[in-house]
Parts: structure tokens; C-alpha cells; sequence
């Protein structure tokens, strides 16, 4: 039986700019997205004409409320293909916590089973079918280092910060994202514009104004709904962290650090909650990479 694993990479949120709400009730966003090497691990094994998902997290949904079984399904009725799969996440990266782990895992799906199936999809036309699956799912599938457009999907290459080095703290709290927009909404102010900051930043290659630049305008929104997301931000800071911010609608808090041994040092000064999860990574060039060639 063929099988395929792959790693499927988290997202921050270097910036976020909520511009306003669209028609179809979501909202216009400047962002600037940032793969970092903390992943899931994705396997992909063939099977006869069904696609089922197992994984380790209870908290991960099964069936049809799965993005990764949304995924598989999608490019099967695209394709015209009857095979099956069953798709195995190991969970690393938090559920529900702002770094798009869901869409990674779809991603991953997107682009292993083309791969597993032989079906010679271009890139374009995988990107086209992650944007139906969620305004995340592109940059997951690309990876890097994007500014995200519309409501975010629409993606622009940036520089990638080598090496730069991320410490995410995450506490059990819960945000849903449609929450947090409602938030939003209920008080709309015009946005902070971090997302300028962030790609000059970038393109300079100035890692101290990079740390100056990050924000995102859902924070103060996030921590009026959990306090939590504000005592995230205070115990970094309150351990000399720059580039402190919120990633997507939360309630995982980022700092950046000078490499990833400066962001382990930052991690193992921290003294938080139980139930918090305290990670050291660093940033990555690629959404999915394949650990091991391992089709066969």
C-alpha cells in the first residue's frame, strides 16, 4: 500500500490589519504570514474508496467537519478519482490557536495526495482549490514569507527573515475566530496599519524594526474576550521579549528572538500556567516538506 508523510508548517502573523467588513460578511485584511518549522506530522495512505481521518488531538474534528477530509474530497471530485485515503495527523501545532494548524494539515493533503496519486496538478491549480477550502489554506500550501491581501488569500512573496527565531505561548483559552470578528465589528476603529512597518522591515532586512513593526489590530479585541491572551503578552514582555504579538485571532501570543537558541533561552526563562503550552521554533522557508522520501 502506497503511503506519503509529510510535515505540515504553522503560521504567525507578523502583521494583521482589519480594513473592513466585505459583503459576503467577511473582512478585508492586510497581513503578513510567516511560516515557522513547528508541524504536524501528515500521513497519507491509499486506500479503497473512502477517505477517513484518525488523529491523536480530541479536539480535532472527524468526517466532514475535518478540513483535511474537505481537502481530500475536493480533489477527488476535481480529478475524477475513486480512490480512497486514510489520512493520520500527529498533532504539534495547538488546535483553535491562531496558527492556521488545520489548514497546514489540509494543505498537506492537497499537495501529498497529487503527489500520492499521480494526478500532475500544477501549483496553480492546487492554489485555486486551497482558496476554496479557506482564506489560510493558500499560504499554507505556499509557505514562506507572504503579504496576504483580500481576506488574506491573495499572497505576495516577501523576504524570508533567515533564521529568526519565534517563541509562541499559548494558553487554554478558547477564541473563535467569528467571536473576535464580532468583536470587531461591534467596535470598528481604523486599523493600526502594522503591515507597512512589517514589509519595509522585511525588505531592509532589519530585524529591530521588524520587532517594532508587528501588531495586529484583532489583539485588543482577543484580550477584552480572554484575559488570558493579555497575560500571554505581559509574561513576555515582563521576560525582556521584543516583537511581541498576537498571531491571527488568537489566543497564541509570539515573540521573535535573534535565532532559535535565543528563542529556547527565551522559552525556559518563562514560568507559565499550567495548561500552557511554551515553544521554541524558528521561521521556515516552506508551508509542507517531505521528511523522508517515503512513496511506496
Amino acid at each position: 500500500m502506497r503511503q506519503l508523510t509529510l510535515l505540515a508548517r504553522a503560521k504567525i502573523n507578523l502583521s494583521l490589519d482589519v480594513l473592513g467588513r466585505l459583503p459576503d460578511g467577511y473582512h478585508a485584511v492586510e497581513t503578513v504570514l510567516q511560516s515557522v518549522d513547528l508541524a504536524d506530522r501528515v500521513t497519507l495512505r491509499e486506500a479503497p474508496a473512502k477517505v477517513t481521518v484518525r488523529c491523536d488531538h480530541p479536539g480535532v474534528p472527524p468526517g466532514e467537519g475535518n478540513l483535511a477530509v474537505c481537502a481530500a474530497e475536493l480533489l477527488r471530485r476535481t480529478a475524477g478519482e475513486r480512490r480512497g485515503v486514510v489520512i493520520e495527523i500527529v498533532k504539534a501545532i495547538p488546535v483553535a490557536a491562531g496558527l492556521a494548524g488545520g489548514s497546514a494539515d489540509a494543505a498537506a493533503v492537497l499537495w501529498g495526495l497529487n503527489r500520492l496519486w499521480e494526478l500532475g496538478l500544477s501549483d496553480g491549480a492546487l492554489l485555486r482549490l486551497a482558496g476554496e477550502l479557506g482564506a489560510d489554506v493558500p499560504f499554507a500550501l505556499e509557505g514562506g514569507t507572504a503579504l496576504g491581501r483580500g481576506r488574506g488569500e491573495r499572497l505576495t512573496s516577501l523576504p524570508l527573515p533567515r533564521g529568526l527565531g519565534v517563541v509562541l505561548v499559548h494558553p487554554p483559552a478558547s477564541l473563535a475566530t467569528a467571536a473576535v470578528y464580532r468583536g470587531w465589528d461591534a467596535a470598528p476603529s481604523p486599523s493600526a496599519r502594522h503591515t507597512p512597518g512589517v514589509v519595509r522591515a522585511l525588505t531592509a532586512g532589519d530585524r529591530q524594526e521588524l520587532a517594532c513593526a508587528v501588531g495586529n489590530d484583532l489583539e485588543p479585541v482577543a484580550r477584552r474576550l480572554q484575559p488570558e491572551v493579555a497575560a500571554a503578552r505581559g509574561m513576555l514582555l515582563a521576560a525582556g521579549a521584543t516583537g511581541v504579538a498576537m498571531s491571527g485571532s488568537g489566543p497564541t501570543v509570539f515573540a521573535l528572538a535573534a535565532d532559535r537558541e535565543a528563542a529556547r533561552r527565551l522559552a525556559a526563562s518563562l514560568s507559565p500556567a499550567p495548561g500552557w503550552s511554551v515553544l521554541p521554533c524558528r521561521v521556515a522557508r516552506r508551508g509542507i516538506c517531505v521528511p523522508e522520501a517515503n512513496i511506496g
